[in-house]
């Protein structure tokens, strides 16, 4: 009876034993089914983004836990961390998060955000050079790009060829005009690197390929031409004949005589209008007084300048004017010229 009795009470407590734990169990599942239902919430409801241009700046070195504290610090999320670490091991990225400015917008889910980390997303600013801007221009625009890192302030324009390798170029026209990617906090010295190797392979590669019986003995040559023939027209179509003048008049000896070369060398004294007694001051790059190529590029050329001088349009020419509407009268003779300068700069009839 006493064996019967204890065999009684221990089925007894594995009974209830095993009620606790099904009641365990169940209460398990409940809560897993609702920490994951929660959790999923997390990772597919957008973030709390303020703002339109928010960002969410990484810096090197930063762990998840960081990533996480800099988004509570900008109230862009307030789930707590196991959800993030949960997330994270879920996507395996754990340890592949990459440091750098990432774009938070209202659509941005922590899924996907973690996803952009992994691939090192990260925003890309763009910088433009002018077509026609001088280096002066240039470094004034480098200067005014906040996300950049400010290296040249202080820097003469020999110091900063110098550090381009290029200490035996003069930095004027040195530079291809096009829009360049950066990354937040890139040195600006990146992009004149980038913008002088461009500018090197693009002179290269059209004076390898250019026409016959110029007047120019090098690259250097040829990209000076061209910032003349970008100051002297905005007009795609015109550059070739304004080439093909300047080349013909290189040819026979005649001076240049183009007005964009003198107001560079007035520099600062350029009052904004071109006199008489301007025309005669002689400076290095007054093409009025002097024969020749001025010394330097005047200024930065695109590809239609450089490719202009490179294949010069044929033809007679030897003057131009302006017309008044961006576009330019051509003659072959002193006589046509003056007739044409009557017409359209003096308001005179024929």
């Amino acid at each position: 009876m006493r064996f019967e009795f204890r065999r009684n009470v221990s089925k007894q407590r594995g009974g209830a034993l095993l009620r606790l734990l099904f009641v365990v169990l169940i209460f398990g599942a409940i809560a897993a089914g609702w920490f994951y239902r929660e959790f999923e919430n997390f990772a597919d409801s957008p973030l709390h983004v303020q703002g339109t241009d928010a960002t969410l700046d990484v810096p090197l070195g930063t762990s998840l836990p960081g990533i996480v504290t800099l988004l509570k610090a900008q109230a862009a999320s307030s789930a707590p961390w196991p959800y993030w670490r949960a997330l994270a091991w879920q996507m395996h990225v754990t340890s592949s998060l990459h440091a750098g400015e990432y774009a938070l917008s209202a659509e941005l889910t922590p899924r996907s955000l973690l996803k952009r980390m992994a691939a090192g997303e990260v925003i890309q600013h763009k910088f433009t050079i002018v077509e026609g801007w001088n280096f002066k221009q240039l470094r004034l625009a480098l200067a005014q790009q906040e996300k950049l890192q400010p290296t040249l302030a202080g820097l003469s324009d020999a110091e900063i060829m110098k550090k381009l390798g290029a200490a035996d170029q003069a930095a004027e026209g040195q530079f291809l005009p096009e829009t360049y990617v950066y990354l937040k906090g890139q040195p600006d010295l990146d992009v004149l690197r980038r913008a002088h190797v461009a500018m090197q392979q693009q002179l290269d590669g059209l004076w390898s390929q250019r026409g016959s019986g110029l007047p120019l003995e090098s690259p250097y040559q040829a990209l000076i031409l061209a910032s003349i023939v970008e100051k002297e027209t905005g007009r795609a179509e015109e550059r070739p004949q304004i080439a093909g003048v300047f080349m013909r008049r290189l040819k026979i000896g005649m001076r240049l005589q183009t007005d964009p070369s003198v107001i560079y060398g007035l520099g600062d004294n350029y009052d904004g209008n071109i006199h008489r007694r301007d025309l005669d001051t002689d400076t290095p790059y007054n093409t009025y007084t002097r024969s020749g190529l001025p010394p330097t590029p005047i200024a930065l050329p695109g590809k239609a300048a450089l490719a202009a001088v490179m294949h010069p349009a044929p033809g007679n020419s030897l003057y131009f004017v302006a017309r008044g509407d961006g576009t330019h009268q051509f003659s072959d003779t002193l006589e046509a010229h003056n007739s044409a300068v009557g017409k359209f700069q003096l308001g005179k009839k024929q």
